[in-house]
């Protein structure tokens, strides 16, 4: 299986999935790394343009721009079935979960704990530190 994973350096889990730049995209097999990747990942906070408004009567991150915006960073890892980071805002988790990637928040550093822990199915989706 294919695991994206939101990072800096590729070695430890970004706490924020907008300003990350790279994906680390482990395959586990048999309980065990066998390949590992870094992928480029769209972001948009790292051209350097300003924040956009939002409407008012939705929360940040969740009208259909952000959707897109969203859309165009989850391409590099299409393949994978989930994604993980150490936290993003509830509209990049939606959208991901529409694109049929699984999005998942861990409170873990390490990018190959998260690989191995999600494979074994003992990794635990913090959903609640989604801002």
């Amino acid at each position: 299986m294919k695991i994206a994973i939101v990072t800096d350096d590729g070695r430890t889990v970004s706490m924020h999935f907008g300003r990350a730049p790279y994906y680390a995209v482990l395959t586990v097999e048999g309980g065990q790394i066998v390949a590992r990747e870094l992928r480029d990942k769209f972001s948009p906070h790292l051209t350097g343009g300003a924040e956009e408004a939002h409407p008012a009567d939705q929360p940040h991150g969740t009208d259909a721009a952000s959707h897109a915006k969203h859309a165009s960073m989850a391409t590099a890892v299409a393949d994978c079935e989930v994604m993980i980071a150490g936290g993003m805002g509830r509209g990049a988790y939606q959208s991901f979960a529409v694109l049929g990637i699984r999005p998942v928040v861990t409170d873990l550093s390490d990018v190959d704990a998260v690989a191995l822990g999600w494979a074994a199915g003992t990794l635990v989706d913090h959903a609640e530190r989604l801002h």
